[in-house]
Formats: C-alpha cells, sequence, structure tokens
C-alpha cells in the first residue's frame, strides 16, 4: 500500500500559489490554517503532514524573491515541533512530521522534543533528520560560515545514534507506579548512556519514558554518497528528487540496495518523492488551472527562484538562451541542482524554458491532467518500482488538497492502491514500517552492555 505526505504550511506550493483567488488569505502564523489542513488531510487518510523549518530568514539579498516569499523560504512560521503539538489535540491518527538539524542543535534537547511530542501524539511523532542545506543558518549559532559538509554528516551520524540511545533509556515497564508498595519506578529498568565520542559527550538518561513508538519515524533528504549511506542506516523513510520515472526507479534501486549491509531489509524504509499535482474533473480543467498560477510567475521572480535552486546566479545567462551546464559541487542542497541541470540538458531548455518547468513543483515531478491521467501516472510510479508514494505538493492552498481528497484519493482506494481506513495503534504500524529493536527486551544482552560501563 502506497504512502501519501502534505505540507503543513498554508501558502500553497506554487510559487503564486498564495496570490490565486481560491487561496487563503491571512497566512502568517495562522493556526486554523494549519489545523484545517490536518483535518482535510486526516479525512484524505493521509500518513503524513510535513512542515520543513530552517533557523534563518532567507533572501533577504534577493530582493525580489523576499518581498514575493518563495514557498520553501518561510520568513514567519511556528517552531515545529509546538505547532505539531498543537495540530496533534485536533487529529487523532495522521502522523507529524517536521525538521530538525543534527548540525545546530543538541541531542539532549531535540530527542526530548520529539519524545515528548510521540507521548502528546500518542505514537504519531516524526523527525525529518538534516544536516542544514541553509550556509547562513550558521550566522544564528555564533559562527563565521557553515559547517564542512564532511563534518556535518559524520556530526549527524553520532548525533542520530545518541538520541536512539537517550530513546532507550527507560524500559516499557520501568514505572510501575505501585500505590500499595509505594514503589513509582523500577532502578533496574533505566540505564544511563555515557556516551563520549568525538563530537558529544552525554551522560543521560532521558527524562522522558519510553514511547509509544520506540523512536519516532525518522525521515532522511539527502542524495548525495554520504546522504544515501546516512539514509539507509538509520532512515524509516527518505525524501527523493526524482522528476523522472527512470531517475525514480535508479535512485529506487540504489537507496534499497545498500540496506542489506546494515541488516535491514527492502521494506524497512519508504522512498518518497515530491510531487506537484494540478488535477481537475477534466483535463481541460487542469489546464486551466496550471495556465492561471503560470501567469502569475514573472521573470523578476523566475530568474531569481532558479538561481536559488541552482545555487548560482542565473541573471547572467539570456533568458531565451540555453540553460548552462553548471558544475555539481555546492555548499547547500546539490539534488536539485543535480536534477535541474540534467532535466534542462536532456530536453534541450532555455533558462526561461527551465524555470517554467520547475516552479509548477519547485524542482519536483508535476503530474496534470483528469484524474485518470493524475492516478495512471501515480500508478506508474509506484507499480514499476520508482516510489513508495508521494509528498504531495498542493498549488493553492486549501483548493488542491481538497481536489485530491475529493478526486484522486477515490480513485487510488478503487484501484487498491490506497487504504480506505487508518488501522493501527501508532504510526509506524499504519505505514507498515517496524518498531525499533527494544534493548530492554533481551535481559542477558542489556546486562552485558550495562557491566561494559
Amino acid at each position: 500500500m502506497m504512502n501519501l505526505m502534505t505540507g503543513l504550511l498554508g501558502l500553497g506550493g506554487h510559487l503564486g500559489g498564495w496570490r490565486h483567488k481560491d487561496s487563503w488569505s491571512d497566512n502568517v502564523m495562522n493556526l486554523d490554517h494549519a489545523i484545517q489542513t490536518a483535518q482535510t488531510a486526516e479525512r484524505g487518510l493521509f500518513d503524513l503532514l510535513f512542515l520543513a523549518d530552517g533557523n534563518a530568514v532567507r533572501q533577504m539579498d534577493k530582493p525580489a524573491l523576499f518581498a514575493a516569499n518563495s514557498p520553501s523560504d518561510r520568513p514567519a512560521v511556528f517552531d515545529p515541533v509546538l505547532v505539531m503539538t498543537a495540530v496533534a489535540q485536533f487529529t487523532k491518527y495522521i502522523g507529524l512530521l517536521s525538521t530538525a538539524t543534527t548540525t545546530y542543535d543538541e541531542p539532549y534537547l531535540l530527542s526530548r522534543r520529539y519524545a515528548s511530542l510521540d507521548h502528546l501524539s500518542k505514537g504519531r511523532a516524526c523527525w525529518n533528520i538534516v544536516t542544514t542545506s541553509y550556509p547562513d543558518d550558521s550566522l544564528n549559532f555564533s559562527r563565521t560560515q557553515h559547517v564542512a559538509k564532511d563534518e556535518r554528516y559524520e556530526r549527524a551520524n553520532e548525533f542520530v545514534e545518541i538520541c536512539k540511545g537517550l530513546w532507550d533509556s527507560w524500559a516499557d515497564d520501568a514505572f510501575v507506579q505501585n500505590k500499595a508498595t509505594g514503589q513509582f519506578l523500577d532502578p533496574t529498568r533505566v540505564r544511563a548512556l555515557n556516551h563520549k565520542g568525538k563530537h558529544f559527550q552525554i551522560k543521560g538518561p532521558l527524562n522522558v519514558a519510553r514511547m509509544p513508538q520506540g523512536y519516532p519515524v525518522l525521515f532522511t533528504a539527502g542524495q548525495s554518497e554520504d546522504g544515501r549511506e546516512l539514509a539507509a542506516k538509520h532512515a524509516d523513510c527518505l525524501f527523493a528528487v526524482t522528476n523522472t520515472i527512470e531517475t525514480g526507479k535508479k535512485f529506487y534501486a540504489d537507496v534499497k540496495g545498500r540496506l542489506d549491509k546494515y541488516g535491514r531489509s527492502p521494506d524497512s524504509m519508504r522512498i518518497i518523492p515530491g510531487c506537484a499535482v494540478y488535477v481537475g474533473r477534466t483535463s481541460e480543467e487542469a489546464d486551466e488551472f496550471y495556465d492561471e498560477l503560470q501567469s502569475l510567475i514573472a521573470p523578476e521572480l523566475g530568474v531569481p527562484y532558479l538561481s536559488k535552486l541552482c545555487e548560482t546566479d542565473m541573471s547572467k545567462y539570456p533568458l531565451d538562451a540555453p540553460m548552462p551546464d553548471l558544475g555539481t559541487q555546492v555548499l547547500g542542497i546539490a539534488s536539485f541542482r543535480n536534477e535541474i541541470v540534467e532535466m534542462a540538458k536532456r530536453d534541450k531548455l532555455t533558462v526561461r524554458q527551465t524555470y517554467e518547468r520547475i516552479l509548477p513543483s519547485m524542482g519536483h515531478v508535476t503530474m496534470k491532467g483528469s484524474v485518470k491521467q493524475v492516478c495512471d501516472e501515480i500508478e506508474a510510479w509506484y507499480t514499476e518500482k520508482a516510489c513508495d508514494g508521494f509528498n504531495i505538493n498542493t498549488p493553492v492552498m486549501p483548493r488542491s488538497l481538497n481536489d485530491f481528497v475529493d478526486l484522486v484519493i477515490p480513485e487510488l482506494q478503487r484501484r487498491g492502491l490506497f487504504r480506505k481506513q487508518y488501522e493501527g495503534a501508532t504510526l509506524r504500524e499504519r505505514m507498515g514500517l517496524p518498531l525499533p529493536p527494544n534493548p530492554w527486551a533481551d535481559k542477558s544482552r542489556l546486562n552485558s552492555s550495562m557491566a561494559a560501563e
């Protein structure tokens, strides 16, 4: 059964989405919009809501983009775990995924936040593990420059291992709460971590009981060699940047092929690319909607946004000249740049045609047409093993999410591709993901590890 997720931000996923006549107004720090989005997605039986995050106000050096606010910049948003905690009180089943960095955070604090969210939501917490793609985030953490990529991934591996160790601090039955004897907890059912590594020294234990899922569902997004290895070792789900079914199949096979060396089965990870959906009751209706949004993109926005995704100043190239062949090494996210360059070369696109192609999906795949056309494409990606599901980009909110839930979901259900009801007590169960090994289940192994400390 495929997995589906969508974003929580109410701006819509198209650069001009917030300007469309069917979009919400007053999108700054609007909790009501977040709650409505969550409830609509849960009505559609989505697995997850996703809130990306960063630690800087972006694009201040690009006045056109800054003033227009591209969807991925988020100049004014809630702290993601706080807003997910609020949303949890108005939903019952849908997973709550948010981004937190291993480069500019601390393992103890982060593991405590996500463990708390898992308890408060009754087993629905998810963490998108990032090493931070935006270099200027570093300037808000007493640094003068971004941490080098190799060090970021080295730190991330240690960081995640620590979080797992802290989440394993308590046995499920540690808090006996026996009123008759006066024993609140069993001291033999907790352990200190006593971690001493290159980047961190952390004693533990974590002051949160073992969470309903064991660990939150873990996402990563790296497409580089280091990113794929981090995912293969730790991730339950991996965001993919693949905008054709052929590149999707190659990426899928590569990453799934890495799992065995970490003792994992292919089904223990979900690969989920982004997908912008423009659906109509007819293909003409979808085309009209798409064209309305495209008309809201002027070159003074399109070129800066292309520059952002490619991490190159594209204004120095003529609009109607061929898209240049850019290098592949960048300080931030290289996956978008590489996919864009490959696409432009393959389809012989100009600079203008390139930004017109990528902006409807922010660099991901675009699916446009009638319900049948969109579902045919979704089914092909899924059945041909290019993905395990999709992160649905909704161009205009709330219209696009309502259209997907009311039009696309019933057809996917009719084809046997998507659930007809939620099942399972936690998100891991509903997504078919394995529970993390519980060290307390094997007392001999636990006693041996404690003796070694």
